[in-house]
This record gives structure tokens, sequence and C-alpha cells, in this order.
């Protein structure tokens, strides 16, 4: 099974400079917890030109990868994203989404014109995602790199719809955690030797000014995953580490 890259993307000059509070990381991390995935990065960048393009390209570049994308699809000059989403992952110019045209038309009439009608210029073979807002739709590319807006009202239920279309909940991830009264390094011959399919999570802890350590081994298979587990209870045990499972 493969263990799919998901990315956040998320384009705010006003969250970078504190005039706005991002929403975004939250509510993807736990729509993605709650169908079995989690994230495998996270980016809060500026608008700008150069920057939207290099992390895109760094996320196109991983085969496992799954983006979403927030912000900048508007039609304002500080809207970068749909350009720069052409280049990178079309190679192309942008081209006029009949559809969204359409919709924008129907929406402000005379006043889609002279601005608000560059937002259907999307990349090509882009298709859309709902906005029940307003309808002024988001769009993904390859089943795998999704545009929203910056609106978390509306952002958040094309990344809904993009989730239920595209990735199904996943398997179960079963985790074994415990707390024990000694340093990292006592416990790192044993996770040099967990495969790469078994995820691990060291996290070094000071109480009463001596080395803990919290740590958590993870699989899909609970029987492996217990198994792995157990090494370093049995390691403990032996050497009189005191240490607690969490339930």
């Amino acid at each position: 099974m493969k263990k799919l890259h998901f990315y956040a993307v998320i384009i705010g000059t006003e969250i970078l400079n504190g005039r706005r509070t991002d929403k975004h990381f939250s509510f993807l991390k736990n729509a993605l917890l709650e169908r079995g995935y989690t994230l495998f990065a996270s980016f809060v960048i500026k608008d700008d030109l150069d920057l939207i393009e290099q992390t895109y390209r760094l996320i196109l570049a991983d085969p496992l990868s799954v983006m979403f994308s927030f912000g900048g699809i508007g039609s304002t000059p500080d809207d970068l994203t749909r350009a720069i989403a052409a280049k990178v992952f079309t190679d192309k110019t942008l081209v006029r989404h009949q559809q969204f045209e359409r919709d924008i038309i129907k929406r402000f009439g005379d006043a889609a014109y002279p601005h608000r009608i560059f937002m259907s210029d999307l990349p090509e073979n882009a298709l859309l995602l709902k906005n029940p807002v307003n309808n002024m739709s988001g769009f993904y590319l390859q089943e795998r790199f999704f545009f929203v807006p910056g609106f978390p009202e509306m952002a958040h239920t094309m990344v809904h719809e993009a989730l239920e279309n595209f990735y199904p909940p996943n398997l179960k991830l079963y985790r074994f955690t415990l707390y024990a009264q000694t340093s990292e390094n006592t416990l790192i011959d044993l996770m040099e030797v967990l495969p790469e399919h078994i995820e691990l999570s060291s996290l070094p802890v000071f109480r009463n000014n001596l080395p803990n350590v919290e740590l958590s081994i993870a699989g899909y298979d609970e029987s492996e995953a217990a198994e792995w587990f157990s090494t370093f209870t049995i390691f403990l045990d032996n050497h009189a580490i005191a240490y607690v499972v969490q339930s």
C-alpha cells in the first residue's frame, strides 16, 4: 500500500504579518486524520511569485504527493496561484474555462468585466470544485493537486469534496505509546532496527531535571506494531527502567 504524502500550502502574506489567523492547517490536519491520513508537510508562505513556484515544484517532484493549496485564486493583482499552477503543473499558460466563465457572468452580469472574469482562466484540463457560498469555484489537476480560496467557509467545503471523491477512508493506524524514565539515547539501537513501514516517534521530555522519553510505535498491522512495541518494553524491563504505557 502506497503511503500518500499530503501537503498543505497556505498562501497569505496577511497570515505571516499577523493581520489574519490561519484556520486551514488545523482543519486539514483533522480532516485527514478522520480518514486515516496524516499531513506530510505544511507550508505557510508569502504571496511571492518565485516562492510559490518553488514550493509547488518541490511538491510536484514527490511522486506520492497530494496537495491542498489555499488562497490566491481570485482576480486581484496579488492572486498569483492560477498562473503559477499552470506553469508548474501543466507547463502551459492559462486557458479560459467555459463553465466557470458562464458561472461568473451568471452571478455578476456586466460587473464580471473587466476583472472578475479572469478567475475563469485556469490551467489546462483543470476541473472545478464546487463553492456553495457564491459558486466561484476552486479547481484541481490530476486528482492530486487542489486549489481553493483563502476563505475558510468556502475552502473547507471544497476540501471535503475532494477527499470524498478521491481519497476514501484509509486503513486504521494502530499506535502504542510509552513514557520511560531514560534518555532517547538508551533506545537508539532498538529504533534503528525498526522496519521502514513502522512509524516511530521519539520525543525527549525533562521531568524533575531528569531525562525522560515519550516513545510511540504505529503501524497498519496491529499485531506487528504491538510486536515491535514489545521489543522496547522487554528491553526496559530487562534493564529495570521504569516506564508507563499509555492506555
